[in-house]
């Protein structure tokens, strides 16, 4: 799919993701209940909740990884409740984790080629790409995306901390995306590069959206447009990120009595 076909889609107002009434249990455990959600095509959402909130749970029914045991999931209109993960990658969905997936001992440039050719009708191909191979040409984009240029052929392994997760969100990026479910990406970051992340995901092209999950407040109230709040398993309030911020129950509950 090209950019403009995407943006034309984000312009018609659709919905990215339409959860109703998803559920998900493990044996007797019910990690999540009857989660009803509604993220529209270009909207930034952060999901907030303290530790065994079900958010990663969330992120795992979305993305087929886990299904849900119970409702409906779609993307962009059509029924993806049943549909493996890599069904739901072919039409869009990307992910990044909490815990770094990246071939380490390659340079920065071939994990971003490897994350563009493996969603490419070319992926199988064995031939080693020249400069002007198109998906050479949108991984050099992507870095310029993610500011590693200067890192380009390092070797991942000796990145910093901050540089691998920049790394995670340009592999997300591969592609074209729809929507890209971002797991923790501020986690371990130190305050620059922090700021850094914050950067890069306000200049996302527009027609992408995402969600992202978020221990660090500053972080996800200041990159989402709306902020939904689970707690046991379950959607607890949504609003803005200023209605968030001084609602009483969720200083209660969340954040200790109050933040900032």
């Amino acid at each position: 799919m090209t950019d403009a076909m995407a943006a034309t889609l984000s312009d018609t107002g659709a919905n990215a993701l339409e959860l109703t009434g998803v559920g998900r249990r493990f044996g007797a455990l019910v990690a999540l209940a009857d989660i009803t959600l509604k993220v529209r095509a270009g909207e930034r959402r952060a999901v907030l909740g303290s530790n065994g909130a079900g958010k990663t749970t969330l992120f795992n029914t979305i993305t087929g990884d886990f299904p849900p045991t119970e409702g409906q999931i779609r993307f962009f209109g059509e029924d993806v409740t049943t549909f493996p993960a890599h069904e739901r990658i072919r039409r869009g969905l990307r992910r990044t984790y909490q815990i770094s997936q990246l071939f380490n001992g390659l340079s920065v440039i071939d994990n971003i080629f490897l994350a563009c050719r493996g969603v490419s009708r070319r992926r199988y191909s064995l031939i080693r790409p020249r400069r002007d191979d198109a998906t050479m040409q949108q991984a050099e984009r992507i870095l310029q995306a993610v500011k590693l240029e200067r890192e380009r052929d390092r070797p991942v392994g000796e990145l910093s901390h901050g540089q691998q997760r920049q790394l995670e969100i340009a592999m997300a990026l591969a592609g074209a995306p729809r929507f890209i479910l971002f797991d923790e990406p501020a986690a371990g970051l130190s305050p620059s590069e922090r700021r850094d992340l914050v950067a890069i995901l306000k200049s996302l092209p527009a027609h992408i959206g995402y969600i992202i999950i978020e221990h660090d407040l500053d972080v996800a109230l200041r990159v989402s447009e709306r902020v939904t709040m689970m707690h046991n398993g379950r959607i607890f309030k949504e609003g803005t990120p200023d209605e968030i911020e001084r609602d009483p129950d969720v200083q209660a509950i969340y954040l200790g009595g109050g933040h900032g």
